[in-house]
């Protein structure tokens, strides 16, 4: 393993919206599903009942509403443990990763996780944390979603900083 992490250029990368990244190898590729360019199995760390996520989407140039309207969105798919909404309580950051523009978000409280297409009504996963970027590609906005339990999370989150550091033209 040691050889595959010095040797970055050798592991399989993804693509989507005119860029390239590479994720971390121990993350199990869900392959492309609706909607999405990728989807990875986060392990859950130690204690934690299940895995974390990361969804990448990618809608086509000028598609998938801006940047601002995309952190409100995943803003409102969490509240705190109090109830009351997530507004104010997130952190966000812009930065520039080879030559492109990102925008980034750490959340934590109840993620109220889409059940699927057919299930209307979400369901409430408390002590959750979101890890987001968006990346702002040539073909149009790249958005990687992780989401998780906080301990999983924690524990993926130099992972997921290593994924973002990764990405190209």
């Amino acid at each position: 393993m040691a050889v595959l992490a010095a040797l970055p250029a050798l592991l399989p990368a993804e693509v989507a919206g005119g860029i390239k990244w590479t994720p971390p190898s121990s993350w199990k590729s869900q392959g492309p599903r609706p909607m999405r360019a990728a989807t990875y199995t986060v392990p859950a760390a130690a204690g934690d009942k299940e895995p974390g996520e990361v969804a990448v989407f990618y809608f086509g140039p000028g598609q998938g509403g801006g940047v601002q309207a995309n952190i409100q969105r995943w803003i409102g798919q969490f509240e705190q443990p109090d109830g009351k909404p997530s507004a104010g309580k997130e952190k966000t950051a812009k930065r520039t990763i080879n030559g492109l523009p990102v925008t980034t978000i750490d959340l934590s409280g109840t993620y109220k996780a889409a059940a699927g297409p057919m299930a209307p009504t979400p369901v409430s996963k408390p002590g959750y944390r979101l890890l987001g970027a968006i990346v702002e590609g040539p073909q149009g906005a790249v958005f990687f979603k992780f989401t998780g339990p906080a301990k999983t999370v924690a524990a993926n989150q130099a992972a997921f900083e290593s994924l973002l550091a990764s990405i190209t033209r």
